[in-house]
């Protein structure tokens, strides 16, 4: 019966592959292991038919331990199977080149895994009967010349029929250089019977290959090793060009001397282009056929090299306003205007200069041998002109923008990782400038990224140290006069006593993921104080709390809130949680599931900043809503008769059939309120009612505000 050898750190796959084996070949010897040290052991012992065994192991990885294997005396043939992670290409190829038969896909392939072992085991049988017809050929040489001269005509005989079963190119080679004996399979790929080969020169009859085997031939009868395997191209008989793993071994008489050399030869041709299609795809992006970051950063030391007095420059490109692309349009629409891009930076750049995808909407270009600062700004204009111009893609007409950032080398860098995060630093200043394309790498923009990570670690802190307060902007109902509720606005205050207003920290907490525990936070401290505000049989005092699109994508919002409203006992129907409008629509389907879920809980929802995205009214409609905050932006400039009273009318006309609240912000002046309510407007918020402030203050201003009677009880209270 054969016999397989696990090797795998993990005990549950161990017993999962030894599982899958037991089905391949019912009743075979299975020897697992958890160490190479343990295997090592045993394998001086023994020989199996099939080694499999994992790539990541501590201590010695997969490569290391088929290579271990192959350097034993009885370890040269067995066939090795490595088992990697579907993402670990370059693993793979290691391994390979370590001298792994061949390689599996982590989790295994049931189908898969039986169909490869079955083969394997099968391929060492031959292989097997092969041997075991050579030692008996060495034994009934011992008998006598006669003897020795009729058994190695019959083993051979026998030897030929065996291998002419096996789906290799299998061959015997004499000292003279004459063929002892060929299988079918090689005789027919060079356009003969096998008994016409016999005792012609090989060399010869493998023509262009032949001096290439001669050669290694000699090496086998001059040190009577065996050579390692090696690969081979030649073609076919159609002209086909194949690739061949080929091995030489000794066969020996009975003295121990060697008599032939067996040449064995797998068409891998296969293989090898699943080994090429895994080596490009581990260096290209898939979706632009680009080089990639990993391809890039091993790229950009070698460029460097070979103009080791030139200078470079490195330009970061991130795509203005792809993220709306994808919103709108959909990804199918956001991935051919990146196959688009691609094609059009190619077209730009000089013949050895390199274009990468650095992932998502980022590319990259290596723009070599520069003569300076003046030609970097002059490719970085001619990318920025042809990522502007409209792309036409499935009927839709898309346009974009982009912010570049360039580092030159050797002054920001010589590394490709420095060249790059310099470069990057660049191209978020270029982005945050607003005012060009490009900007160049300087010192102080080093300096800012510093500065950047010390906020990180101060928002950090400040959580910890409970710095961060909430501040109340009345909401006044422009149908009785009177501030019905407000809305939660955080502010950082520092030991020093200073407050720092939210767009100097948000942005940061955004990005870094901090917003979930600030969010969290706001969340308890208005329900907290929501909560002081209405007591039992107090008219409705509402609070309503921004809830940032990150929070929104999250899984644990619902709870968030669920457990929020328990711990404080705030009545649901006293929040209004607000999202953005660009968050709604990014995901229209997921936040209607998520929103329909928070509103059932009893809470109202809010839409801020409406107006301001793209094809918001196609979504709206599909949204359990309650209220739309119109943005600011429409107020600002609001004048009777007017295109943003014009854009108003049509919200306020929209909210009516959908039977939502309509609520402006940024109302700063007594006309712009008197406008809104001749528009239709139920809720208005602004300086004009009051600014952002303490529970206390906000207590006087409801107290001294006319209408004020049915709330200045309950939040005079509250701020006692």
């Amino acid at each position: 019966m054969p016999s397989l050898l696990i090797l795998d750190d993990q005990d549950i796959n161990r017993r999962v592959y030894a599982k899958l084996a037991e089905t391949v070949s019912p009743g075979a010897r299975i020897d697992s292991f958890g160490d190479p040290q343990s295997a090592f052991d045993w394998l001086g012992a023994h020989q199996p038919d099939v080694i499999i065994t994992d790539y990541r192991m501590p201590g010695m990885d997969g490569a290391e331990f088929t290579r271990s294997v192959r350097a034993m005396p009885h370890g040269i043939d067995v066939p090795i199977v490595v088992i990697t992670a579907y993402n670990d290409r370059r693993f793979r190829l290691d391994a390979l080149d370590a001298g792994a038969t061949d390689f599996l896909l982590s989790p295994v392939d049931h189908a898969e895994f039986g169909a490869r072992i079955r083969n394997l085991i099968a391929l060492n049988l031959h292989r097997k009967i092969l041997r075991n017809q050579a030692k008996a050929l060495e034994r009934e040489l011992a008998d006598s010349e006669r003897s020795r001269q009729r058994l190695l005509h019959d083993s051979r005989e026998a030897l030929a029929q065996v291998i002419d079963t096996l789906p290799a190119l299998i061959s015997a080679t004499g000292p003279d250089g004459r063929c002892v004996f060929a299988n079918a399979h090689l005789a027919a790929s060079l356009g003969h019977a096998p008994g016409d080969i016999i005792g012609h020169d090989m060399a010869l009859l493998l023509g262009e290959r032949g001096p290439r085997s001669a050669d290694a031939d000699r090496l086998v009868f001059q040190y009577g090793t065996a050579v390692a395997n090696h690969e081979e191209e030649f073609p076919d008989r159609e002209g086909r060009t194949r690739v061949f793993l080929t091995a030489k071994a000794p066969l020996r008489d009975a003295a121990g001397d060697v008599v032939a050399v067996l040449t064995s030869s797998v068409d891998i041709t296969e293989r090898k282009a699943a080994e090429n299609r895994l080596r490009h795809l581990a260096h290209h992006d898939s979706l632009t056929d680009l080089p990639n970051r990993f391809s890039l950063t091993e790229r950009l030391p070698r460029t460097r090299a070979r103009a080791d007095d030139q200078r470079l420059a490195l330009h970061f490109i991130d795509l203005d306003r792809f993220k709306t692309v994808n919103d709108v349009f959909g990804h199918q629409v956001g991935d051919g205007v990146l196959r688009a891009i691609a094609r059009r930076l190619l077209a730009v750049v000089r013949e050895g200069d390199v274009v990468a995808r650095l992932g998502g909407d980022e590319f990259a270009i290596v723009q070599a041998d520069i003569a300076g600062p003046e030609e970097a700004a002059q490719l970085a204009e001619r990318v920025a002109e042809t990522v502007s111009r409209p792309f036409l893609i499935e009927g839709r007409e898309v346009v974009v923008g982009s912010s570049i950032g360039i580092a030159l080398s050797p002054q920001d860098g010589v590394s490709a990782e420095e060249l790059l995060r310099r470069a990057d630093l660049a191209m978020y200043q270029a982005k945050a400038d607003r005012t060009g394309a490009y900007r160049f790498f300087d010192a102080g923009m080093d300096v800012l990224a510093r500065r950047l990570m010390v906020l990180e670690a101060d928002i950090r802190s400040g959580l910890s140290r409970g710095e961060f307060v909430l501040l109340y902007q009345p909401q006044l109902s422009l149908h009785t006069g009177r501030i019905n509720g407000v809305e939660a606005l955080v502010r950082w205050r520092q030991p020093d006593g200073n407050l720092i207003e939210p767009r100097d920290f948000l942005p940061l907490a955004e990005e870094t993921g901090l917003i979930r525990p600030l969010g969290a936070w706001v969340l308890a401290e208005a329900c907290r104080q929501a909560a002081l505000w209405n007591p039992p049989g107090a008219p409705c005092f509402r609070v309503a709390v921004n809830i940032s699109p990150l929070q929104l994508r999250g899984v644990d919002l619902i709870r968030l809130v669920q457990a929020t409203l328990a711990e404080t006992g705030l009545d649901p129907r006293c929040l209004d949680l607000e999202v953005t409008e660009s968050a709604v629509i990014r995901d229209a389907e997921e936040v209607s599931r998520v929103l329909a879920q928070l509103r059932d809980i009893g809470l109202t929802i809010s839409v801020d900043d409406f107006g301001t995205g793209y094809s918001a009214l196609s979504y709206v409609k599909h949204l359990p809503l309650d209220r739309l905050k119109i943005d600011r932006s429409f107020v600002e400039g609001l004048k009777p008769a007017n295109a943003d009273a014009a854009i108003i009318a049509a919200i306020v006309t929209l909210g009516r059939n959908l039977r939502l609240e309509i609520a402006a912000e940024g109302v700063e002046t007594e006309a712009q309120m008197r406008e809104l309510a001749a528009l239709g407007c139920d809720i208005v918020q602004g300086y004009h009612i009051g600014r952002p402030m303490t529970p206390k203050a906000l207590a006087a201003l409801i107290a001294n505000h006319p209408n004020a009677a049915p709330y200045a009880q309950a939040v005079s209270a509250a701020a006692k």
